[in-house]
Order: structure tokens, then sequence, then C-alpha cells
């Protein structure tokens, strides 16, 4: 979880609540730091505030709120969350019939390690038998993948990595370095100094990742299955969007 100087709350817990959803995202950053520091008060408050989201989208505000409920020293909250939405909170859909629920949980859980080894395997069977049996998806198997369901695979990790992570967020950190990989690879914590960084142990798997740190895609292959992925109709198009913030 971030962490910061203490923050002098003002609100009441109710009204910091109301503050932080209502807030376009680049003005509910800094209410994180609050959000954090008076988690408990805002623990109870939580359940009911989700109904009344939209979650057929991807507003990391909601994803934020549910981490914190399932994150609570209280145990009984992380269960009756996630017996309440046993599918998982985020409304997901998919074109070749696949479940999301165990993605959403690793993510709801902060279990990020996890959920990037999953995306790794829903990505070859997206794209077919033949990158199935050879663990791993060659540039030109994108095409073939379904569109919803590569919009979904992004969606869970923006809801849920606080904006941070997916590969929307990859697409603008590329963009904003004028398009040159190897000056994005050191901005996602993937090179150092000229050098990969080692997998698994020295990726950092938490939300103090650098942003676009996850999901991770086999870059020593090259760039043209990560060029491909952000260049997919649906992903370019979130990308373009210029998502949430």
């Amino acid at each position: 979880m971030l962490s910061g100087p203490p923050v002098t709350g003002t609100l009441a817990p109710d009204q910091l609540l109301d503050r932080f959803l209502a807030a376009p995202p680049r003005q509910r950053r800094p209410l994180l730091r609050q959000i954090d520091q008076r988690v408990e008060d805002l623990i109870p408050l939580i359940p009911d505030r989700l109904d009344a989201l939209d979650a057929t989208g991807d507003d990391w505000g909601a994803g934020c709120l549910i981490q914190l409920l399932a994150a609570s020293p209280d145990g009984t909250q992380r269960q009756a969350l996630l017996q309440r939405y046993p599918g998982g909170w985020l409304a997901t859909s998919s074109g070749a019939a696949i479940d999301y629920a165990p993605l959403q949980r690793h993510l709801i859980l902060q279990e990020y390690e996890q959920a990037d080894r999953l995306t790794s395997s829903l990505l070859r069977r997206l794209a077919g038998a033949d990158a199935e049996k050879r663990g791993y998806v060659y540039y030109s198997e994108v095409a073939v993948m379904p569109a919803v369901d590569l919009e979904t695979l992004d969606r869970l990790w923006v809801c849920f990595s606080r904006g941070r992570f997916g590969f929307s967020v990859q697409g603008r950190l590329l963009e904003a370095c004028g398009g040159q990989w190897e000056r994005l690879w050191p901005r996602l914590g993937w090179k150092q100094d000229g050098i990969w960084t080692r997998y698994p142990g020295s990726f950092t798997w938490s939300l103090e990742a650098p942003e676009g740190h996850m999901p991770l895609i086999n870059q020593l292959r090259g760039v043209r299955l990560m060029d491909a992925l952000l260049h997919h109709p649906a992903l370019a198009a979130r990308i373009a969007s210029g998502g949430l913030g």
C-alpha cells in the first residue's frame, strides 16, 4: 500500500469517500494519502458505496476501495467481499469463453506476480493452440486475439492498480518516450543501466513498482510482440482515449 507523511484530515469519512470517488482521476491522486491513512474509518462505508459504482468501466477509484477492503486486518471483510462478488466486482467479457474471475481475485488481493503469470497464460490461450503448446506468443498471432478479451485484460489491470499498470498505460508511456523503446524500458523498470531486469526476483510485485511495470511482456524476444499488442485496435483505442490518469 502506498504511504507518505501524515496528513490532517478535515473531512468526515463519508465526505472524503464522496470527494475521492467524484474527483477526476488526476485530481483524485492527491487524496490517496488521506484514503490510506484513514482506511480504518473508511472500511465500514465501502461496501455500500460499491453498489452505486459502475462495474462496466475501469475506474481505478472503485478498484482502490475494493483492494483496501480486501486488505483489511479484519478477515471477515475480505471473506464477505469475495462471497458477495464470487466472479469479481468488475464486469468482464470474453470472446473466447475465458473466466476472468481468478485473475480478478489475484489483482484484488494485490497478488501481482500471480496475476502477471496468469495474464501471460491467458495471452497464450487467446493466441491459439500453437502458442499454448510452444509456451509463448508470436507477434503475428496477436491479430487473432478477440478485442473484447484484450479490453478486459487491460481494464482489470488498470482498475486494480490505481491506474498504474496495464497495456494502455504502457502504450501511453511509449508515446511519452517519443516511441523510443530504449527510453521506455528503464521507465517501466524492465531495464537499468543497459541490463535487463532479472525475472522474477528483481521485479517489483506491488503498487510501489514503476508506472507501467506490469503486465510483463517477454522483451527478450524483441519489441515486435509488444508493438503488435499495443497496436491491436482494441488497445490502440484505449491508448488514444487518454486513459483514466
